[in-house]
């Protein structure tokens, strides 16, 4: 493994043990999937450690999931499900990219853009409550007609 280093004119490489880079954190890139290429050689993971420089790579990577979970949403919400299993979808995958947001990204996203997206996040979390509630209610004065008859 390299570690890449910033002297004042020029980059210094040198190896560096394994468990040293693990204990690093920083935003990660690259996967197994897709590799970068550095001197024909494939590197699968490259940590990026200055906030500064990994604002802009997880913003676009964050912004993207968001956009798709965006489009996803509201696929559910205006989809007419009786049972409610759309808007209990709505709401885990809602939990899921905040959790997910919260343990990977956080430490580098800037807080305008946090609360852009938790804004717009619980305004379609409280619509997915609302509606899930009605059905349930629905639902419930639904049996209690039945059992009176």
């Amino acid at each position: 493994m390299y570690s890449v280093n910033n002297t004042k004119y020029k980059n210094k490489y040198k190896l560096v043990d394994k468990e040293e880079l693990m204990v690093i954190s920083g935003f990660l890139m690259g996967g197994k999937t897709k590799p970068f290429k550095i001197d024909g050689e494939d590197i699968r993971n490259i940590v990026v450690v200055k906030r500064k420089l990994a604002n802009p790579l997880a913003t676009k990577k964050v912004m993207t999931k968001y956009t798709k979970l965006i489009a996803y949403l509201t696929e559910l919400l205006i989809d007419d499900d009786d049972s409610g299993d759309s808007f209990r979808e709505a709401l885990n995958q809602i939990e899921k990219f905040r959790l997910e947001i919260k343990v990977k990204y956080r430490e580098f996203l800037k807080q305008k853009e946090l609360e852009m997206m938790s804004k717009q996040l619980t305004a379609l979390k409280k619509e997915a409550m609302k509606r899930l509630m009605e059905i349930q209610d629905s639902y419930i004065a639904m049996n209690e007609n039945n059992r009176s008859r």
